[in-house]
C-alpha cells in the first residue's frame, strides 16, 4: 500500500504505541503466539459445493485410522496406527496440502510472507522484523493486526432459528452469505459509534453493555432491530425473500428502509439506530446506473430528517453500491478501492466471489482480508443484560485473504462519519482520490444536486452537466457502469 494519500488522527489505539491515524504504523519488537499463524477450521461456500467434499474427503480419511485403532487388539497395531494417523496430519496441514486447499476452496489463510503495511478499517499495521529470520507473522505490528481483526464482529450463517414470516426457513444456509455480510459491516459501524475505532473484544467478561446490546441486536429473531427476519421484511420492495440470493444495491437499500422503519417506531431517545443512512447512487437514484455522486445537501438532508431538525448533523452510514465492471473488477479501480482502507471513516466493503459475498475489512499490496459467514453456527440470542454471554461464535481468529482482482465487481463500500467535521474529512479525500484517479473515480463529491432542464433530457446529453463538480475527463468512464 504504498504512494497512497496519508493523514493524522488524534484518536488512539488500545495499544500504547498504536493510534487509530490512519498514517500510523505499529512496529515492534514481541513476538506473536503461534495462534496468530494456525489456520481455523470452518465451511465454506466459495464455490459453494467445495467445502463439504472438502470436510467429508478429510473426515473418511482419519476415521479409517481412527476406526482401525479401535479395533486393533495390540499395543504394536494401537501405536502403529497413531503414527500414521499423526504422519497423515502433518501431510494435510503442510504447505503443500494447504497450497491444494487454497485452490479447491478459493480462499486463503494467514498473511503472506510480505512485509508491506496492512490497512485495516483505517489502521495501518507496519511488519517491523527485527532480524531476517524473523517472519512477519511473528512481529508485534501482525499481532495487534490480528487482534483488531479477531475483534471485529463476525456473522455467520446460522440454524435452528424461528421460521422466517410466513416461510419454513429455520436456516440461511446457501443464500444468506450477503445478509450477514452487511449485518457484519452495519455492527462496525455501531461498534466505531458506541465502543469507538480502538475498541478490542476484552479477554474477560463481563462484557460491556453496549458490546452485548449490539450483539442483541442482530440476533436471530424478530425480537432483534437487525436480525435476518427483519431485514427480509423491510426488503421486499427490493425483492428480498427467504431462499433468494440479494445484491449489493438492494441490501443497501433495505438497510436504509429498515433504519426509517426504526426512527418512526421509536422516539429519538429510544433510538436502536442511532445514525443516518445515506446511499450513495448514481443518476436518478441509480434506476439508470451512473457513477454515484454523492451530494453534501442531499446527505444534509438525510441527517436533518434522522434527527427530526434537533440537530444540523448527526452521525451518518453511507453505503456506495457500485458496479465496477463485467465479469470482474476493471483494475483500473483496483487501487482506488484498497486507498478507501486508509480512511479513517472506512467501514470495509460487502464483497467477495460471484454468489458468495464475504466482508472485506483490510488489504495488503494486491490481497484483501475478509471475515467469512458461510460457516454454520447454531442461532444464538444474546440478551441485553447477560453481561457474561458467551460471544465467541461473534468472532473469528483466522485471518483469511483473496486477491482483490478476483472479487465480485458488483460491490459495495462503507463508510461512517461521526461528526459534521468528519463528514468534511471524508469528503476532501473522497474528492482528492477522484482526482487522482484519471477520469474513472468510484464515485464524486458534489455541494449540490441540480435539477434537470424542463422536458428532460437523454442521460447521454446531459449527463455531465448533472452535477455540479463533476469533470469532463469522467465522460470517458460512465460506458463502462451498469445498472446496479
Amino acid at each position: 500500500m504504498k504512494n497512497i494519500h496519508e493523514r493524522t488522527d488524534s484518536s488512539k489505539n488500545s495499544y500504547t504505541s498504536s493510534t487509530d491515524s490512519p498514517d500510523h504504523r505499529i512496529c515492534g519488537s514481541s513476538s506473536s503466539s503461534s495462534n496468530y499463524s494456525e489456520a481455523g477450521s470452518s465451511t465454506h461456500k466459495s464455490p459453494k459445493s467445495s467445502s463439504s467434499l472438502w470436510s467429508g474427503f478429510l473426515g473418511s480419511a482419519f476415521s479409517v485410522f481412527d476406526t482401525q485403532k479401535k479395533d486393533s487388539n495390540t499395543t504394536t497395531t494401537t501405536t502403529r496406527t497413531h503414527g500414521w494417523t499423526a504422519a497423515v496430519k502433518r501431510v494435510m496441514n503442510g504447505g503443500s496440502m494447504r497450497r491444494i486447499q487454497e485452490r479447491v476452496l478459493g480462499y486463503k489463510t494467514n498473511v503472506s510472507n510480505s512485509i508491506s503495511d496492512i490497512w485495516l478499517l483505517g489502521v495501518c499495521y507496519k511488519i517491523c522484523l527485527q532480524d531476517p529470520s524473523q517472519e512477519p507473522v511473528h512481529t508485534y505490528g501482525y499481532a495487534a493486526f490480528s487482534h483488531d481483526f479477531s475483534s471485529r464482529i463476525l456473522m455467520t450463517y446460522r440454524k435452528g432459528f424461528v421460521a422466517i414470516g410466513d416461510s419454513k426457513y429455520t436456516s440461511d444456509v446457501n443464500w444468506g452469505c450477503m445478509l450477514r455480510s452487511s449485518q457484519m459491516l452495519v455492527a462496525q459501524a455501531l461498534v466505531v459509534h458506541q465502543l469507538g475505532r480502538s475498541w478490542r473484544k476484552p479477554s474477560q467478561q463481563p462484557y460491556e453493555e453496549d458490546y452485548i446490546s449490539i450483539l442483541h441486536n442482530f440476533g436471530d429473531s424478530e425480537d432483534s432491530p437487525f436480525s435476518i427476519h427483519n431485514l427480509l421484511q423491510s426488503g421486499e420492495g427490493y425483492a428480498l425473500a427467504p431462499g433468494s440470493w440479494v445484491g449489493p444495491y438492494a441490501m443497501s437499500r433495505t438497510w436504509e428502509t429498515l433504519a426509517r422503519k426504526k426512527i418512526d417506531e421509536n422516539n429519538l431517545q429510544d433510538n436502536s439506530f442511532p445514525m443516518a443512512i445515506y446511499v450513495v447512487s448514481g443518476d436518478e437514484d441509480g434506476e439508470r446506473g451512473g457513477a454515484p455522486v454523492l451530494c453534501i445537501e442531499d446527505a444534509s438532508t438525510q441527517c436533518s430528517q434522522f434527527s427530526r431538525n434537533q440537530v444540523e448533523f448527526s452521525p451518518l452510514l453511507l453505503l456506495v453500491p457500485l458496479v465496477l465492471g463485467l465479469d470482474k473488477v476493471n483494475p483500473r479501480y483496483l487501487p482506488l478501492l484498497a486507498a478507501t482502507f486508509t480512511f479513517p471513516q472506512s467501514l470495509g466493503i460487502l464483497g467477495g466471489r460471484p454468489g458468495a459475498s464475504t466482508y472485506i475489512i483490510g488489504v495488503q499490496d494486491d490481497k484483501a482480508f475478509y471475515l467469512d459467514p458461510h460457516e454454520v453456527q447454531q442461532a444464538v440470542n444474546i440478551s441485553k443484560d447477560n453481561l457474561e454471554a458467551d460471544t465467541s461464535s461473534y468472532h473469528c481468529n483466522v485471518v483469511r485473504q483473496i486477491p482483490l482482482e478476483s472479487i465480485d465487481p458488483s460491490l459495495a463500500i462503507g463508510f461512517y462519519c461521526r461528526d459534521k467535521d468528519d463528514f468534511q474529512d471524508f469528503c476532501s479525500r473522497a474528492s482528492e482520490l477522484a482526482a487522482e484517479s484519471n477520469g474513472a473515480p468510484l464515485f464524486t463529491v458534489t455541494q449540490t444536486r441540480q435539477l434537470a432542464k424542463p422536458g428532460g433530457t437523454s442521460r447521454g446529453e446531459e449527463e455531465v452537466d448533472s452535477f455540479d463538480g463533476v469533470d469532463d475527463a469522467e465522460g470517458s468512464a460512465q460506458d463502462e457502469w451498469q445498472l446496479l
